[in-house]
């Protein structure tokens, strides 16, 4: 088979690699579509140890199954693989599983490839009608749903009146925004910096969209709820100023480690901070049943490119010169399958 391999800094290549043989509980699926995610060009760019080259990168992937009585079945891919044994997966907070592995990283291979194995339980049935690369944005989507269940809960659980702040127009911010609408949120601002970005999400339904420092942003101690889905030192600086008294910051980014909080202003002012990381197994579940049923809308904000041209995407996504908040790597099977 063929997969795009992660062989250095700011190195992938399109290489024929050995086609993964299932074990006990695990299914072959051929790969119909898989999404680049930060952490993948956090990897490409040399940043995160988690993934050593080579490797092949991708988690975020939909399907079809391959032999075996599910053959043909449609399906999203829940990444994300627990023991099933502690005392975390026991509660239902398989995120938290101190023994989780994820594919996109050892000891499990990605998903930028025409064949991945996963266990049946990882697996939701894609309705006919859904495009699977509309289905394989359930896995970034559901960092949102999964951030945004956690915050609506810290204020009371109705989002109907709260002004609601996402910080950062990527696929991360975009689903945590579609998330808050479609959990009850009516009065939602997105603030993204690209100019390219924000055209492209003008016409998103359920939320606006503005720049940093723009007339429309939303001012010091505004916000019932802000997400921050980029994590830099200058977005929770931002998350922390516009929070108000009281209110929340849901931190899923992870693009620098350190810096930007107001600890002083949080501590006098009571507002939560959450650290989000990924999504339960029923969280996943509820944002692909959203997906299915069309509450988070169109999923029309998506570029398609094939995966023989995965590195050109990566470049392109490096140089700020993509205006879709995702782009979808589509393998080609053809004779190298096998």
């Amino acid at each position: 088979m063929k997969a795009l391999v992660y062989t250095g800094v700011e190195e992938l290549s399109y290489l024929d690699r050995p086609r993964p043989e299932p074990g006990p509980g695990e299914v072959l699926v051929r790969i119909a579509a898989s999404g680049i995610c930060g952490s993948d060009m956090h990897a490409y760019l040399g940043h995160d140890a988690r993934r050593p080259a080579p490797l092949t990168l991708g988690h975020e992937a939909a399907g079809v199954v391959v032999g075996g009585p599910q053959d043909g079945r449609r399906v999203t891919i829940n990444p994300l693989v627990a023991c099933q044994n502690c005392v975390f997966c026991g509660t239902g907070r398989e995120n938290l599983c101190e023994d989780r592995q994820i594919i996109s990283m050892p000891p499990r291979e990605g998903a930028f490839a025409d064949y991945v194995v996963m266990p049946e339980r990882n697996l939701i049935t894609v309705p006919d009608p859904v495009p699977l690369a509309h289905a394989a944005l359930a896995e970034p989507i559901a960092c949102g749903w999964h951030g945004v269940r956690l915050g609506r809960a810290v204020l009371g659980g109705d989002l109907s009146g709260a002004h609601a702040v996402v910080i950062g127009g990527g696929a991360i911010g975009v689903g945590a925004a579609l998330s808050l609408a479609a959990q009850g949120a009516r009065d939602i601002m997105l603030v993204e910096p690209n100019e390219t970005r924000r055209a492209r999400l003008a016409d998103v339904a359920g939320f606006e969209v503005c720049a940093p420092g723009e007339p429309a942003m939303p001012g010091d101690g505004s916000a019932d709820i802000v997400i921050d889905g980029v994590g830099y030192a200058g977005t929770r600086a931002t998350a922390s100023a516009i929070a108000r008294p009281g209110g929340v910051i849901v931190h899923i980014g992870l693009g620098e480690a350190e810096g930007g909080l107001d600890i002083r202003r949080m501590t006098l002012q009571e507002i939560t901070f959450i650290g989000t990381y990924t999504y339960t197994a029923e969280d996943f579940a509820a944002t692909a049943a959203a997906i299915f049923d069309g509450r988070l809308g169109r999923l029309d904000w998506v570029e398609e490119r094939p995966l023989s041209a995965g590195h050109g995407a990566f470049q392109d996504i490096r140089a700020g010169r993509v205006a879709a908040p995702k782009i979808i790597l589509t393998p080609e099977h053809g004779a190298s399958d096998s």
